[in-house]
């Protein structure tokens, strides 16, 4: 069972893909800038330097935030 963590961090990822699509939505943020913002997250957990354990954490981050991107969940893009 998830533990409060990891409640936390699915209610921070889905309300942060609600805030970016209603960025686009509401014209304040083009598709490019959205998909910019999150490959500079993903970035930023790709480039973690620490521990093994630390780095296959930041590593599992960064891949849910591309398949983030390769889906088109938070812009509303067509699936491929």
């Amino acid at each position: 069972m998830p533990d409060q963590t990891e409640h936390a961090g699915m209610a921070a990822l889905s309300i942060c893909e609600a805030l970016l699509l209603a960025m686009n939505d509401h014209g304040l943020l083009p598709e490019h800038e959205i998909v910019g913002v999150l490959r500079d997250a993903a970035a930023t957990h790709e480039n973690v330097v620490g521990t093994e354990g630390e780095v296959q954490e930041h590593q599992a981050v960064a891949a849910l935030i591309n398949r983030i991107i390769t889906g088109g969940n938070s812009v509303r893009r067509p699936q491929a």
